[in-house]
C-alpha cells in the first residue's frame, strides 16, 4: 500500500522526535530572562546555532539591535515555491536568571503521561525548535517549500518594545505569518485580548507621621483608593480585566508617604472597551485634594480577532491536520496577548498557537507533553508545504 505524503511526513517527524526534544532541552538550558542582556545574547546565539545546524546558513540574515531589550534576529531561507511565510517566536522568558538551578520540574500526572518541564519550555522554547524542524521536515519530504523567514525576538514578555516594528515589517512582506506560541491544549489560537500596562504615579505631601501627621497627604493611602476604584473598572463579562500587579511607595515607616506608584495590567477584547477603560480610569478621584494622580495610558497590543484574512489559514490548518490523521483541530480565544496581535491589527493573515502542547505558562512547573512534539512539528511542516503556493486572497465586498 502506498503511503500518503501526509502520513510519511508524520512518520518522519516521529522518527526524529528524539532529536527535536534534545534541541528543545538544549535551548531551555540557556536561561534568557527578558532583562538579562548577556543571557539573551547567549540564548540568541544558541538559537541561531541550532537553526544553522539543522537548515544550513540562511540566504539572508539580520540582527536588529534591541538596545535595552534582547536583539531580534531574522533568518530567511529561500524556498522552491513562490510562497513566503514568516515563523515568529520569542526566546525571552519571564524567569529570573538562576531559576534553572532550583527548578524542581514536574512529575507525570495520574495517567502516567510523560512530561518535560523547565523554565520557558512551554512558553515558548519548544515552539521555536519545532518551527526549525518543521522546515527541515518540509524540505526533506521533497515537496515544494515556500521561502521562510524566521523571526526570533527577545522582548515579547515585556511588550515587544524594540521588536514590534521588525515584526510588522516582516509581516507586510510575507503571504502568511505563523506564530509558534504554545497551543491552547492542542488548539490553535485565533483570538487574543489586547493588553495595556498603565503606570500610575501618585504624589502626596510628606510629613512626620508622629509629630505632624495632619500636615501630610499620604500617597500610599490615595493610591490604595485608586487601585480599588481601578479594579471596579474591570468588566469580565465584556472580556475586560484589571490587575494591580506591582505597587511601590513611601520612604520610611514614620514618614507620611510623598510618592507611590502602581503598575496595572489591563486586558480588553474590543476597541470600545479600550475607550471605556481610558475614560473611566481618568475619571477616578481620590479623597485628599492635595494629592496628584498621573496615569500613563500605555496600550501595548491591540485585540486580535479571527479576520477574513486569517480564516483561510485556519481552514488550511484543519485540512492539513485531517490529512495527517488529526480530526477536529480546534481553535480558541485566549486572554493572553502575543506578537500575533500586531500582525492581526494590520489586517494580515496570521495564525497563533502553532507550538507546544502542555500547560503552566509563567508558572513554576510549566511543562510540555513530549509525545505531542512530532504531531505539532508535522502540522507546521504540512502547512509550509501547502503554503509553497500562496493562498488566494479573501474576496472583498464591492
Amino acid at each position: 500500500m502506498t503511503t500518503s505524503p501526509a502520513a510519511a511526513l508524520t512518520a518522519r517527524a516521529q522518527e526524529v522526535s528524539s532529536q527535536i526534544v534534545a534541541d528543545i532541552l538544549r535551548l531551555v538550558g540557556q536561561e534568557t530572562n527578558s532583562y538579562d542582556l548577556p543571557g539573551l545574547a547567549a540564548g540568541l546565539d544558541l538559537l541561531r546555532e541550532l537553526t544553522v545546524d539543522r537548515l544550513g546558513p540562511p540566504d539572508q540574515e539580520r540582527r536588529h539591535p534591541g538596545g535595552e531589550c534582547g536583539d531580534t534576529l531574522t533568518l530567511t531561507y529561500t524556498g522552491s515555491g513562490p510562497g513566503h511565510v514568516a515563523l515568529v517566536g520569542h526566546y525571552d522568558t519571564v524567569w529570573p536568571t538562576g531559576t534553572l538551578a532550583g527548578w524542581e520540574g514536574r512529575q507525570p500526572g495520574d495517567d502516567g503521561r510523560p512530561v518535560l518541564s523547565g523554565p520557558g519550555i512551554f512558553d515558548m522554547k519548544a515552539g521555536l525548535i519545532q518551527g526549525i524542524w518543521a522546515l527541515w521536515l518540509a524540505r526533506e519530504s521533497g515537496a515544494p517549500t515556500p521561502t521562510v523567514t524566521f523571526l526570533f525576538n527577545g522582548d515579547e514578555e515585556i511588550g515587544s518594545l524594540s521588536s514590534r516594528p521588525v515584526i510588522e515589517q516582516v509581516a507586510r512582506t510575507v503571504d502568511a505569518t505563523l506564530v509558534l506560541e504554545p497551543s491552547a491544549q492542542g488548539a490553535v489560537k485565533t483570538a487574543r485580548k489586547g493588553s495595556g500596562v498603565f503606570q500610575v504615579t501618585v504624589t502626596g505631601v510628606e510629613a512626620h507621621a508622629g509629630l505632624a501627621p495632619q500636615d501630610g497627604a499620604s500617597a500610599i493611602t490615595a493610591l490604595s483608593e485608586f487601585v480599588i476604584a481601578a479594579a471596579a473598572v474591570a468588566a469580565p463579562e465584556n472580556g475586560t480585566t484589571v490587575n494591580a500587579g506591582l505597587i511601590t511607595g513611601g520612604s520610611a515607616i514614620n514618614v507620611v508617604a510623598g510618592r507611590a506608584t502602581a503598575g496595572l495590567d489591563i486586558r480588553i477584547s474590543s476597541p470600545a472597551e479600550q475607550a471605556r477603560v481610558d475614560r473611566e480610569m481618568d475619571a477616578i478621584q481620590v479623597s485628599d485634594p492635595r494629592v496628584r494622580v498621573e496615569i500613563d495610558h500605555a496600550w501595548n497590543r491591540p485585540p486580535m480577532t479571527l479576520s477574513a484574512a486569517s480564516l483561510p489559514l485556519l481552514d488550511l490548518a484543519r485540512e492539513v491536520a485531517r490529512e495527517q490523521g488529526r480530526e477536529g483541530l480546534r481553535d480558541a480565544a485566549v486572554g493572553g496577548a502575543s506578537d500575533a496581535n500586531f500582525v492581526a491589527a494590520l489586517g494580515l493573515p496570521v495564525l497563533c498557537g502553532m507550538g507546544a502542547v502542555g500547560d503552566g505558562a509563567h508558572a513554576r512547573g510549566e511543562f510540555i507533553h513530549p509525545d505531542t512534539v512530532p504531531a505539532q512539528t508535522a502540522l507546521v511542516a504540512g502547512m509550509l508545504g501547502r503554503l509553497a503556493t500562496p493562498l488566494p486572497a479573501p474576496a472583498t465586498a464591492s
